[in-house]
């Protein structure tokens, strides 16, 4: 294995009782979609870990040990085949808010659970929102070029940023935890709040001043800054199309961090080169990364990101920690923390 630890070989026991530690399988050690190493030790002590590699070489021996799987990075991916082969699967724990990786319903055919980590995440990707917000609203990226260049021998006086913050609208497309938390920010940036929501909120809208617009047209046509953060469904694809674009303010900043295709892209290419709307700032795309000939990587008027809203140590630490709650509640069969519902 590509590690720099020593793995504990898969007939791990628990001390305190002397029985085998319940198996789970990861994709990895490391590597892009793997375990991160600084997490290894924590779930050694809980499980014994059996990666994709290891359970393709030892099917026979491996298959049937397997109760939990450890889904990092939407990996590995949860198909029939997989879950045909490992007949005393309990529960599935995904890393992070969103599940539109994993079909539900079919999961649940099989008997088990799933679970997400919707706690861990929201302040980190809150933030993020926020940050993606300031760097576009203040020209912060033109503005780090100009203090860099080699050519620069003076700041020109007249060199303004794109956008004003405080006193300025922002509107947040779908008010759940993270939506909640970009909200409690923007409040203290003295912005004026708009919110979108299935279900108005008046609890969270009366603790940050929020106004509640039911048609999502009153919402983009008033804000200066549109902030996805919704979750991707059927309902959700393509939220945000030339239709909903046009109807945004030519000054305004759209900004996501929700999943990528809630945005069409080809239509928001469009609207930001002829000028519909001012800017985008996007830590989600689809695909991920884009092609690197890809139009908005050439667009001045756009930031990226690498889906990078709960790329934190400690909000990586307390996804993972939320993981294996969820994963010893369905070994134990308890409720599962954080079980999502196939609807």
């Amino acid at each position: 294995m590509c590690t720099r630890y020593q793995r504990r070989s898969m007939h791990s026991y628990n001390m305190a009782t002397g029985k085998d530690l319940p198996c789970i399988l990861v994709q990895e050690m490391g590597g892009s979609f793997g375990v991160m190493e600084e997490h290894v030790d924590y779930l050694e002590e809980r499980f014994t870990l059996i990666t994709m590699k290891e359970l393709k070489e030892k099917k026979e021996q491996v298959a049937d040990k397997i109760v939990c799987i450890f889904n990092w990075a939407n990996k590995p991916d949860i198909d029939r085949e997989l879950l045909e082969c490992l007949p005393r699967l309990k529960v599935i724990a995904s890393a992070g808010a969103g599940v539109d990786h994993l079909n539900l319903k079919m999961i649940s055919s099989y008997g088990v659970k799933v679970a997400n980590t919707p706690n861990a995440v929201t302040n980190a990707t809150a933030d993020l929102a926020m940050t993606l917000l300031l760097v576009s609203a203040r020209s912060f990226l033109e503005g780090h070029k100009i203090a860099m260049s080699p050519d620069t021998d003076h700041f020109h006086a007249n060199w303004v940023s794109r956008g004003d913050i405080t006193g300025n609208t922002v509107g947040i497309v779908g008010m759940g935890k993270i939506g909640y938390k970009i909200a409690q920010r923007a409040k203290a940036f003295e912005m004026k709040i708009l919110y979108h929501n299935r279900h108005q909120r008046l609890e969270e809208e009366k603790s940050v001043g929020a106004t509640y617009c039911e048609n999502l047209t009153d919402l983009l046509q008033q804000s200066d800054y549109v902030i996805l953060v919704v979750n991707l469904t059927p309902q959700t694809e393509k939220l945000i199309g030339r239709r909903e674009l046009k109807l945004m303010k030519p000054s305004a900043t759209l900004i996501n961090v929700s999943r990528g295709p809630v945005v069409d892209q080809d239509a928001l290419v469009e609207a930001l080169q002829v000028g519909e709307i001012k800017a985008a700032a996007l830590d989600v795309t689809y695909p991920e990364p884009l092609p690197r000939n890809h139009l908005l990587l050439k667009l001045n008027n756009v930031i990226l990101t690498p889906h990078m809203g709960s790329a934190t140590h400690r909000t990586r630490r307390m996804m993972m920690e939320e993981m294996v709650q969820s994963l010893i509640d369905g070994v134990n069969g308890l409720p599962v923390s954080n079980q999502v519902i196939a609807k």
